[in-house]
C-alpha cells in the first residue's frame, strides 16, 4: 500500500509502538502541524518520520547563500540525504507552545519504504510504501534470549548487580519486544536504522542479540560507568 505523507526528517529513526515527543519551532514544520490540526476530527493525523543519512535536522541560519526552504539542511537531493526506510507516526495531541510553535506527541504505527520526496511545498512530503510485519523463522525462540540479554545490558549500564534490581516485566510479543529493545538500546543512528530495516522480527531480534552481547562485553571492560536513565526526551529539532 502506498500513501503520500508530510515528512519529518530527524537524526534517529522512530519505531512502531514508540511515543515521539516533538517541540516544533521551525516555520516549515509549524506549517505541517497547522495542516495536520486543520484536518477533520475523524481523519487520522499522520506523518512520516525518517532518519537523516547525510545532512542537518535544523535549517542552517545566518549564512548567506544557504537554503531555507522545506529541504534546508538536506542538500540538493533530499531523497539521497535520507535513509530509505522510516515509520508512520500518528498524532496523539498538539498543544500551542505560546510562541507560534507547538508541542506534539505522536506514536509510531507502521514501517515504510521511502519512494520519493517532494520539496515543492511549504514542507517536505513523501510517497511511501507501508511494510507488512513478518515474524520470520525463530522469533519465538530468540525473544527470551534477547530479553535476558537486555536485562543484563540495563543492569550493566546502571552499574548494579543483577540480584540488586527488581525484576522488570517484558512483553511476550516478539515483534513488540524487538521494537522496544531497538528504541531503548543506546546506539548510533546507523545501528538503529539497521534494526528498523530488518526484513522481519527474527532478523531484528538476532541483530539485537549480537548488539547487546557486544555492548555488555564493552561495558564490563570499563572501570566505571555512570548510571544511564533510559527515558525519552522531547526532540527539540523542528
Amino acid at each position: 500500500m502506498t500513501d503520500r505523507l508530510p515528512l519529518f526528517p530527524l537524526t534517529s529513526p522512530l519505531f512502531p509502538g514508540l511515543v515521539l515527543p516533538l517541540n516544533v519551532f521551525e516555520e516549515r514544520y509549524r506549517a505541517l502541524v497547522r495542516d495536520l490540526r486543520a484536518l477533520p476530527e475523524d481523519t487520522p493525523r499522520r506523518f512520516g518520520v525518517v532518519a537523516i543519512r547525510n545532512g542537518q535536522e535544523i535549517a542552517p541560519t545566518g549564512q548567506e547563500g544557504r537554503a531555507t526552504g522545506p529541504a534546508a539542511g538536506l542538500g540538493d537531493d533530499p531523497l539521497a540525504a535520507l535513509y530509505g526506510f522510516g515509520c508512520v507516526a500518528d498524532v496523539a495531541d498538539i498543544v500551542d507552545s505560546g510562541d507560534g510553535g507547538f508541542r506534539m506527541h505522536a506514536t509510531g504505527i507502521v514501517r515504510f519504504r521511502l519512494l520519493s520526496v517532494d520539496a515543492s511545498g511549504e514542507y517536505l512530503t513523501a510517497e511511501v510504501e507501508e511494510l507488512a510485519e513478518e515474524a520470520g523463522s525463530g522469533a519465538d525462540e530468540l525473544a527470551p534470549q534477547v530479553t535476558r540479554a537486555f536485562r543484563t545490558y540495563q543492569k550493566r549500564l546502571a552499574g548494579s548487580r543483577e540480584r540488586s534490581l527488581a525484576a522488570q516485566e517484558f512483553t511476550d510479543d516478539p515483534t513488540v519486544l524487538s521494537y522496544l529493545v531497538a528504541a531503548t538500546t543506546i546506539a548510533e543512528a546507523a545501528a538503529k536504522q539497521r534494526l528498523l530495516e530488518a526484513p522481519d522480527t527474527a532478523a531484528r531480534l538476532g541483530e539485537e542479540l549480537r548488539l547487546l552481547r557486544r555492548e555488555v562485553a564493552v561495558i564490563e571492560k570499563l572501570p566505571s560507568l555512570p548510571a544511564v536513565e533510559l527515558t525519552q526526551q522531547a526532540i527539540c529539532a523542528n
